[in-house]
């Protein structure tokens, strides 16, 4: 039933007229049939929806949660669930935004009073891991469906760019706010912040599949592959190694840079 309303919406029947009625809706589309709240009031139903389904997912499983199961538990009309998240699958986006925003509000405040680059890095995964551990239970559901390279769902995706641009953004921080930077040939400091993006969806799959308690494993990892890799960039900055740098730099320019969408389609 919820997919078949979902595609009554998108071919603009009863659906879509109900959904551009729907009290405090005033904003524009977002990517993936997502809207765009203008108001508090807009925003703020559309955290409580968002909110009231990671409940749901939590306690339910993502699979055995409705749209018309959200709509009634946050007391809103379907419709209105609709307009915000055209289709359940699109609460995944709200919960990648909103995550990766809390993420990078606490990774900042972590790191605030250190320079130490490896210091730095291990502090962001790390807050992140913390961040995201309230979710481990159904990560792997929401990994099926992020998992898709066509998915627009993915975090590669065009439409996944806000928030992605966010955690890159994050990590450009990291790298910045260290002591290593002024150090780094100036190419390779505006590249690595999308390597270090990568280097979190690396920690991301470990995490998705880790099933030891609090996820020690993943913990465990980052604390031990984070040092080796602040090593290796700061080996970088050493005339020997130019040329493996720039060779470096050519494969992520190449191959890696674009594969990643860029922007949000309009």
């Amino acid at each position: 039933m919820d997919d078949l309303a979902a595609t009554n919406r998108t071919d603009g029947g009863k659906g879509a007229a109900d959904a551009s009625a729907a009290p405090g809706t005033d904003g524009g589309p977002m990517p993936g049939g997502r809207a765009q709240p203008k108001t508090d009031k807009s925003e703020a139903t559309r955290a409580l929806i968002l909110e009231t389904a990671m409940r749901l997912f939590q306690e339910r499983g993502y699979e055995k949660t409705t749209m018309r199961a959200i709509a009634t538990e946050a007391g809103v009309s379907v419709g209105n669930a609709y307009y915000y998240f055209s289709a359940k699958e699109f609460l995944i986006q709200g919960f990648y935004d909103r995550m990766t925003h809390d993420h990078a509000a606490d990774a900042r405040r972590r790191m605030a009073h250190t320079r130490d680059f490896s210091e730095r890095l291990q502090i962001a995964l790390t807050s992140w891991l913390d961040t995201a551990a309230p979710y481990h239970e159904f990560a792997a559901q929401f990994f099926r469906t992020a998992a898709d390279p066509t998915s627009s769902l993915s975090p590669f995706s065009n439409e996944s760019h806000p928030a992605r641009a966010t955690a890159v953004e994050l990590f450009r921080d990291v790298l910045q706010g260290s002591d290593l930077a002024p150090k780094l040939d100036a190419e390779l400091v505006e590249l690595l912040p999308d390597v270090l993006w990568l280097n979190l969806m690396v920690v991301v799959l470990y995490w998705v599949f880790d099933r030891t308690e609090d996820t020690e494993r993943t913990r465990e990892f980052v604390r031990r592959s984070t040092p080796m890799a602040a090593r290796l960039i700061n080996l970088s900055r050493y005339r020997v190694f130019r040329p493996i740098v720039r060779d470096a730099k050519g494969l992520i320019q190449d191959f890696i840079l674009p594969t990643i969408g860029k922007a949000a389609v309009k």
